[in-house]
């Protein structure tokens, strides 16, 4: 869907449409029927809702946000290829996704200049080149968004490539569009000679309340693949310790491991999900005081420049559970 009016209409919620306006402009509604289906109606407060529905909040510009707020411009060695961390490099597979997030910190990103969209070779090259390089993480945009036919024959260009280790592939897809998770889909995952990693994002375990969902999730393990979970602490979605651990307990029902929790990446049109730093510390504390701590996911800031994630919680007393 991509009328903001038809969603609110359809929830119940008409009346907050004045607020979508100058959101709209800035960037286009786009959400899927599956996540749809999701959201509670008549709730202007639903954690799914919130993560999409543009608003004119989005107008603020506070000092420190802008439009490429990870310097990731400056990351690029190829066409599509960024290497930001030792051992691993991302290729931009295409700027498309099917859900856009009101959070995204590449929503500014130039993909038209950027990404590899389907010309692979340069980038590939520059991989086959560095004996560095044991991971190979596929981003965009939503690399599933791309025909199974183009994702096998990218995983077959890179079976000769004797250093590299890992696969990994940052997705949305199987969780927004749980019906993505194909027979063809799952036939070339099956044969990639590398270890394979699937790094799903989902915010709230309201989001995996759907039986095509667990399926999905389902049929993704038994390729072998691990599962991990990355998310975002957002305002108004995610920022209570109930929220965030019926989270980490829902994946663990699908079989997928919690492994970040990224604080808000300052983009421009964001600012109004940010959570200060010291509340996202007690948050964070809230959680390991109730869960195991294999469920507990790192609380990260990632910066530029910097070769790794920055662990916010990294002076607290070592809990062990």
């Amino acid at each position: 869907m991509r009328d903001p009016n038809v969603l609110l209409h359809r929830l119940g919620l008409s009346e907050l449409a004045h607020r979508t306006r100058a959101g709209q402009r800035l960037w286009p509604l786009r959400v899927p029927e599956p996540f749809i289906r999701r959201m509670r109606r008549g709730d202007p407060a639903d954690p799914l809702l919130r993560q999409v529905l543009p608003l004119d909040a989005e107008l603020a510009s506070p000092v420190g946000f802008g439009t490429d707020p990870l310097e990731e411009r400056s990351a690029r060695t190829a066409p599509g290829l960024l290497q930001k961390y030792r051992g691993r490099a991302l290729l931009i597979t295409t700027g498309v996704c099917a859900i856009h997030c009101r959070y995204c910190f590449r929503r500014h990103f130039p993909y038209a200049e950027t990404s590899a969209s389907g010309a692979w070779e340069p980038a590939l090259g520059a991989v086959r080149a560095d004996p560095r390089i044991r991971e190979l993480i596929l981003s965009g945009g939503d690399p599933l968004s791309l025909a199974d036919s183009r994702l096998a024959d990218l995983a077959a260009a890179l079976t000769h490539v004797p250093h590299l280790r890992t696969l990994r592939i940052h997705t949305r897809l199987p969780v927004v569009i749980p019906s993505r998770v194909c027979d063809s889909l799952l036939v070339w995952m099956e044969r990639v000679r590398q270890r394979l990693v699937v790094v799903l994002h989902v915010n709230h375990a309201n989001e995996l309340d759907d039986p095509e969902v667990h399926r999905a999730l389902f049929r993704l393990r038994q390729t072998g693949a691990a599962l991990l979970n990355q998310s975002v602490l957002l305002c108004g979605v995610n920022d209570s310790v109930e929220s965030l651990c019926a989270l980490s307990e829902a994946l663990l029902d699908n079989g997928v491991l919690p492994y970040y929790l990224h604080t808000l990446d300052p983009v421009q049109g964001a600012a109004h999900f940010g959570i200060d730093d010291r509340r996202a510390l007690r948050l964070y504390r809230d959680m390991r005081e109730r869960l195991p701590g294999y469920l507990v996911p790192r609380l990260v800031r990632e910066l530029p420049g910097k070769p790794y994630k920055v662990d916010l919680a990294a002076s607290d007393p070592v809990v062990v559970s």
